[in-house]
C-alpha cells in the first residue's frame, strides 16, 4: 500500500463479536482492514492461520477472506480505509504486535474514532501515524536488521543548522565510517558529504524562494558558515546564485500576481 499520504477513511468504530456467534466470516471487496484487538481468537486470512492476542494489529488487503473463531464476548478497534493511488508501495505485516507501542497505538486509535464525524482529517491524521508505525515494526520471526542509510538521513536532517562530519553521523548510527560510506553509495548512489550538501542546498532554496528572510540568516540555518560558503553551494548544486534564486522567485510571483508586489510567503 502507498503511505504517501493519508488513508481515505470510510469508517472507524469499536466492535464487539462473539456474543450470538463464535464464528465469522466476512471479506471487504474493496477497502483494506485495520484491527487492534483486545482478546485471543484465531483468525484466518485466506486460508492463513493467524492467532491473535491483546494487543494484535492486523492489516488484511482488499478482497481477502477472514474467517474469526472467537472464545467469547470480544472487542476491538477497527478501520476500514482506501490508501491514495500511486506512490511507492510499504509493505505491512499482515500480523504484528504492538509490543512497548500498544498505549499509543491505542490512543491513536481510540482518537481516530472519536473524531471520525467530527473531524475526519484528524482520523485521517490518527490512522496514518498507525500504519507509519506498523511499517517500522520488526518483521515476525525476529528484529528487521537496522536501515543505517536511513538512520543517517534522518540524524543529518535533524541537524542541518550545525557543523556535521562524517565520522558523527557514523557514530550516531553505529557504523564505522568506511561502512556508511559504501552503505550510502549502494543506497543513494552518492556520499554521505554529496547528500548534506544537496539537503543544505535544497533548504537553502526553500527560504530563498518562500521567505524574506535574509541570505545570511539563510546560511546560519542550514550549518554554512559564511556567504562566500553559501554562495559556492548554491552555484555548484543549484547552478545558481542566492541572490538568483531569490530574484527568480520573486520575478515569478511578479508574473503570477501583475500589479502586486512580489511578496514572498
Amino acid at each position: 500500500m502507498s503511505l504517501d499520504a493519508p488513508p481515505e477513511v470510510v469508517t472507524a468504530n469499536r466492535a464487539v463479536h462473539g456474543v450470538h456467534q463464535q464464528v465469522d466470516r466476512y471479506r471487504l471487496p474493496d477497502l483494506w482492514q485495520l484491527h487492534l484487538y483486545d482478546y485471543s481468537a484465531e483468525l484466518a486470512v485466506d486460508g492463513v492461520d493467524l492467532e491473535v492476542s491483546p494487543g494484535t494489529l492486523t492489516v488484511i488487503p482488499p478482497g481477502a477472506q477472514s474467517v474469526m473463531r472467537y472464545r467469547g464476548p470480544s472487542r476491538h478497534l477497527y478501520v476500514h480505509f482506501r490508501t491514495p493511488a500511486g506512490g511507492p508501495g510499504t509493505r505491512l505485516p499482515l500480523r504484528t504486535s504492538a509490543g512497548t507501542a500498544l498505549p499509543e497505538l491505542t490512543g491513536l486509535l481510540t482518537s481516530a474514532v472519536r473524531h471520525a464525524t467530527v473531524r475526519p482529517e484528524r482520523t485521517r491524521a490518527d490512522v496514518w501515524m498507525v500504519l507509519l508505525r506498523m511499517s517500522e515494526a520488526p518483521a515476525p520471526g525476529g528484529p528487521r536488521a537496522p536501515d543505517h542509510v536511513a538512520a543517517a538521513m534522518s540524524w543529518i536532517e535533524s541537524r542541518l543548522s550545525e557543523p556535521v562530519t562524517v565520522p558523527e553521523v557514523a557514530a550516531a548510527v553505529g557504523v564505522s565510517h568506511s561502512q556508511l560510506t559504501r552503505l550510502f553509495r549502494q543506497r543513494a548512489g552518492t556520499t554521505v558529504v554529496g547528500y548534506l550538501r544537496r539537503r543544505r542546498a535544497e533548504v537553502a532554496r526553500h527560504l530563498l524562494e518562500r521567505s524574506t528572510i535574509s541570505i545570511g540568516a539563510v546560511a546560519s540555518s542550514v550549518g554554512v558558515p559564511d556567504l562566500q560558503t553559501l554562495n559556492k553551494l548554491c552555484r555548484s548544486v543549484l547552478g545558481a546564485s542566492p541572490r538568483q534564486i531569490r530574484a527568480a522567485a520573486q520575478d515569478g510571483a511578479a508574473r503570477s500576481h501583475p500589479g502586486s508586489p512580489a511578496r514572498p510567503i
